[in-house]
């Protein structure tokens, strides 16, 4: 089969690899869409729990080809999305009921083989089966399930005041889960026009232009035209720069939720006393765990709409051109196609 295989950060090749084989509990997963966004950059650069080598790709959706021993739940043929993260169940955390802490915490496409194959393997208690989404619908549960866990970490209250950064694949599911769940007035802030008027059209109540250039002219309107500033001030772009001016917006006693995926060396700096005196609270949201189930009835009900969000379509052969593409923000977001069809 065709797969996407890195030997060490920045150096990979589309190649021929075997088709895995599905033990006891497992099965094989033909891959009919694989997702791609900001954090497959990061472990192009080795980052992010990234081990090489490594065939990459973290959100999956195709056909059940091949059933293992012992699975009975499932039907070759069956449409599924993978929930990419395995958790050992022995460690301190996994003992403690924290499983997203899991010491042997295993992502498919970041440190075992993912989805930008054309086949991937996986535990067969880890796929599930839907029914009412496109391919290009599915290759979203993953990111929403992350946006689902980023709502547990967020716990909002009803009728809040929430400043979200980024109109990116995440921040347009993360806007919509705000309004669905609590937010009174949702603002959300980004430097593309074009993803911002899809974030008007399904959440937020306005939206502010950042000009990469001058952080003054958003940062003299948010202060101006927001006098109290927010409850909750979420910075999902991973952008240092905005991390660090996000206390700017918190209100006393309001909440920073620092959700991007940022380069490991960045550094910001931020006033102990300002968060001591505003009692400010600050909290990180990682990945997930458990959180498909509540992702699929999302999308499958189209409560959070995605069908506009994958703009752009490549062949496993082009994945190179599609990093490129990611790495200066083309379109919304872009996903493989491994079969080419």
């Amino acid at each position: 089969m065709k797969a996407i295989v890195y030997t060490a950060p920045f150096h990979f090749t589309c190649t021929q690899v075997p088709v895995p084989k599905p033990g006891s509990g497992e099965v094989l997963v033909r891959v009919r869409m694989c997702g791609i966004c900001g954090t497959d950059l990061h472990i192009h650069e080795g980052e992010f729990l990234s081990e090489f080598p490594l065939i990459p790709g973290h959100e999956i959706a195709g056909e059940i080809a091949e059933l293992g021993t012992g699975v009975e739940h499932l039907m070759i043929g069956d449409q599924v999305v993978v929930d990419n993260t395995e958790l050992c169940g022995g460690c301190f955390y996994c003992r403690r009921d924290q499983p997203l802490y899991c010491e042997n915490f295993i992502s498919h496409g970041c440190n075992v083989a993912g989805g930008l194959a054309e086949y991937i393997v996986v535990k067969a208690e880890k796929v599930f089966p839907f029914r009412n989404l496109s391919w290009k619908e599915a290759v979203m549960v993953e990111p929403t399930a992350c946006a689902v866990h980023g709502m547990d970490i967020i716990a909002l209250k009803p009728g809040s005041d929430v400043l979200l950064f980024g109109a990116g694949p995440t921040g347009l599911v993360l806007s919509q889960l705000l309004k669905l769940n609590g937010a009174a007035r949702l603002v959300v802030a980004a430097p593309a026009v074009p993803k911002l008027d899809l974030a008007k059209k399904l959440a937020a109540d306005e939206t502010v232009i950042i000009d990469k250039q001058d952080h003054t002219l958003h940062r003299d309107f948010l202060q101006n035209n927001y006098k109290y500033g927010f409850d909750y001030v979420i910075e999902a772009t991973g952008s240092a720069k905005l991390c660090e001016e996000s206390i700017l917006y918190a209100r006393q006693g309001g909440q920073i939720i620092v959700y991007g995926v940022y380069p490991e060396k960045e550094r910001i700096n931020w006033s102990p006393y300002d968060i001591f005196r505003k009692e400010i609270t600050i909290k990180g949201s990682f990945a997930q765990t458990h959180c498909f189930d509540r992702s699929l009835l999302y999308l499958e009900s189209h409560q959070v709409k995605v069908d506009e969000i994958v703009t752009q379509e490549y062949r496993l052969e082009d994945y190179g051109f599609a990093l490129e593409n990611l790495k200066t923000r083309q379109g919304i977001k872009s996903a493989i196609i491994p079969g080419g069809n």
